[in-house]
């Protein structure tokens, strides 16, 4: 993506396995990607070639920043302090010190653009209220959206509230609203029988249930892969029910082709960086009102992948 012949220069802050770079598609130039998670350091080494800089963001000084030449940056700060279970200490979080040190550097040495994602509680925060006062700071014309993927053809509900700003002004584009594809459009050709929940299945009467016939499934949280209630949703079939595979939750978040992990990351880490991460399409319309038309297509899915 560009604007004009210039291609954007980006920093992905807090970059887990790379969503962001993935919804920027081709032509942008990926600066720098910071994040400190081992997972997310393998990770995104092997799905981009490169590792982030593993750098705690609280303490970036603002010479190494200018020395990457960025022009766009791009985040999903921890959500923990905005969510019912991360109890709701915005600012007062610890996990918010890289978000407030990053809003100072914003004051000093504002991009030409910044795209930020968060869940709906970020909205009305005290750390909300600061990104907004930097950006009217710094010159920046700004829009917030809360998208959802339902709308993007996505058989997934994962409302999240987007930020777009730039100081070159922003497209007007239309928020898409297409009917999410069958479900089973998304899952595997051969299932996995240990995805199964056996014993776990005492757990069914708090779980959310859909078939492959269903247009919907929950939202994927990090914790999926070792929580069952409120973790997502779990699919009914004629053998019994089971999780969603790495793969189908990829798919289901817009990954397309699904994210080869490295063998180190676990299953649990695996569903870990996926329910922390973006929804891709939904991204990539968002980044389409700084960078011009998105070269990320919406998903197509078949009726059957391989594992």
């Amino acid at each position: 993506m560009s604007v004009g012949m210039r291609p954007l220069r980006v920093i992905e802050f807090f970059a887990g396995m790379g969503g962001w770079r993935r919804a920027l598609g081709r032509g942008a130039v990926l600066a720098a990607a910071y994040d400190i998670s081992p997972p997310a350091l393998a990770t995104y080494a092997r799905l981009w070639g490169e590792r982030p800089i593993a750098r705690e963001l609280a303490t970036l000084p603002a010479a190494e920043l200018l020395r990457h030449g960025a022009d766009t940056w791009v985040m999903s700060p921890p959500c923990q302090p905005f969510c019912r279970m991360g109890h709701r200490k915005d600012l007062e979080d610890p996990r918010s010190r890289a978000f407030v040190h990053l809003m100072d550097l914003l004051a000093e040495h504002p991009p030409e653009r910044l795209a930020l994602e968060s869940v709906v509680g970020f909205l009305g925060s005290d750390a909300h209220a600061l990104l907004a006062a930097r950006l009217r700071e710094g010159g920046f014309q700004a829009r917030e959206y809360t998208l959802d993927p339902m709308r993007f053809g996505l058989p997934n509900l994962r409302p999240r509230v987007f930020v777009v700003a730039s100081r070159r002004g922003l497209a007007d584009r239309a928020v898409p609203d297409l009917p999410p594809a069958p479900l089973r459009g998304f899952l595997d050709s051969v299932e996995d029988p240990g995805l199964y929940l056996g014993e776990a299945l005492r757990h069914r009467p708090g779980l959310d249930l859909v078939t492959a016939d269903a247009t919907r499934t929950a939202c994927f949280i990090g914790g999926y892969g070792r929580r069952f209630v409120g973790s997502g949703s779990f699919l009914e079939t004629e053998r019994g029910v089971r999780r969603f595979s790495v793969a189908e939750t990829a798919r289901l978040l817009g990954w397309d082709p699904v994210p080869a992990f490295p063998e180190e990351v676990n299953a649990e880490g695996r569903y870990k960086l996926l329910g922390n991460g973006l929804s891709i399409p939904v991204a990539a319309w968002v980044l389409a009102q700084v960078s011009g038309p998105p070269q990320l297509s919406l998903p197509k899915p078949s009726d059957s992948h391989s594992k």
